[in-house]
């Protein structure tokens, strides 16, 4: 079973990720993982904090010459901006200052609710675990989720589709061609006409110390029929993807296929009709191909049926709403005078929708890769391949 844990504060000296369940001779590129850190800290309206930090992996475990050892795989990225913390963030109790403790709470935030779950007279004790710099654990877990994925031409993208209401219009576009239009945007969208009103839009917020969110879709091509299952609740391929993407810091909505559009439709327009031709490809499109003679007509279901995936494109939308620190801040409540306060203030984003757009697709990426070990599991990258072989095969013939 794979699976992952991460740890670290915000302002602490370092972010760890481990990564168990990994089998032996997988081939790991740690720049690939390095790229992906540095597409999350793009993004026009970004903050502060991506001026300080280069985030780049350390390997502490688990991979050695280039490859997967089959033991659990130890990952480190360096908080930068730790220098400034020292004393802020010490475990020393001799380093502890009263009165540098946050005592008001940001609406929208882990902040109230936390210090009252876990009995904390200082926010700081919260927000820091609560904070969305956790996402770069989660950012290089799913970086090396796909290069677990990457032998088998299974490839996960994600790109902005809305920002603050602005619809980017991409019709015609094969999901490839979204993807590559979008890396070369600032906010991560493949419509220029989108992208100037959306800067427009994010340079108003900023002036007016507002935040906005957006909607980002995460595509996964290439995958076969049959990850997840039916048989029991928790093993359902769109619950584990939806609760993936709504674990998100910020993420209050998610869609598979045509999602909440289906609830306004009848049936007869929303179900993938189901046809069979001997020379027609499941997965078109995509670098691995998996001929069954099946195909459906639409992908409104947007790749699963049954909580399994039906070997058409995966497709997800996940809504962000805006980040919850505003530089105009909101009414709030001083903790320790009870009386009305203006909320804590700290260093963010106006706009994180792009860099989450980036999130999305390594917590996607991670849990397909989990899905697909799963079902061809083995211990090592050429016993999975010959379980997975052997799979395309039987299918084949049913």
């Amino acid at each position: 079973m794979l699976r992952y844990f991460t740890a670290g504060e915000s302002h602490g000296p370092c972010l760890t990720s481990i990564i168990d369940g990994v089998p032996a001779g997988f081939p790991i590129d740690i720049e690939r993982i390095n790229h992906d850190l540095w597409r999350r800290q793009q993004g026009y309206g970004r903050g502060g904090r991506m001026l300080i930090e280069k985030d780049e992996v350390q390997v502490r475990s688990g991979i050695r010459w280039g490859k997967t050892l089959g033991s659990p795989v130890a990952l480190g990225i360096e908080n930068r901006d730790w220098k400034n913390w020292t004393k802020k963030m010490s475990p020393a109790p001799q380093d502890r200052d009263e009165t540098i403790a946050v005592t008001k709470p940001r609406p929208g935030h882990a902040d109230l609710t936390g210090i009252l779950k876990y009995d904390q007279p200082d926010i700081r004790n919260v927000l820091e675990r609560a904070s969305a710099r956790d996402t770069v654990a989660r950012t290089a877990v799913g970086s090396f989720s796909k290069q677990l994925l990457s032998p088998f031409g299974i490839k996960v993208i994600a790109y902005i589709r809305s920002l603050g209401g602005i619809e980017a219009r991409t019709q015609g576009l094969a999901y490839e061609e979204i993807f590559e239009r979008a890396e070369q945007s600032p906010v991560r969208v493949a419509d220029k006409e989108a992208e100037e009103k959306m800067i427009g839009l994010i340079d108003e917020c900023k002036k007016n110390g507002d935040t906005l969110g957006g909607v980002f879709e995460v595509v996964g091509l290439g995958l076969p029929p049959g990850l997840g299952s039916h048989a029991q609740w928790d093993r359902k391929l769109d619950g584990r993807l939806a609760r993936a993407l709504m674990s998100i810091q910020a993420i209050k909505g998610v869609e598979v296929g045509l999602g909440f559009k289906m609830a306004r439709r009848r049936g007869s327009e929303v179900h993938d009709e189901i046809f069979f031709d001997p020379h027609k490809m499941v997965s078109e499109g995509t670098p691995r191909i998996v001929p069954t003679g099946f195909y459906r007509g639409s992908n409104n279901s947007g790749g699963t049926e049954g909580g399994m995936s039906n070997g058409a494109p995966l497709v997800l939308r996940a809504a962000m709403k805006p980040i919850s620190t505003l530089m105009s801040p909101l009414q709030s409540v001083d903790l320790r005078s009870k009386q009305p306060a203006d909320a804590s203030v700290e260093r963010s984003d106006v706009c994180a929708a792009p860099a989450a757009a980036v999130v999305g697709e390594a917590v996607v990426a991670f849990e397909l890769a989990a899905a697909f070990l799963e079902k061809f599991g083995g211990d090592s990258l050429r016993e999975i391949t010959r379980n997975y072989e052997g799979y395309l095969e039987q299918i084949k013939n049913v």
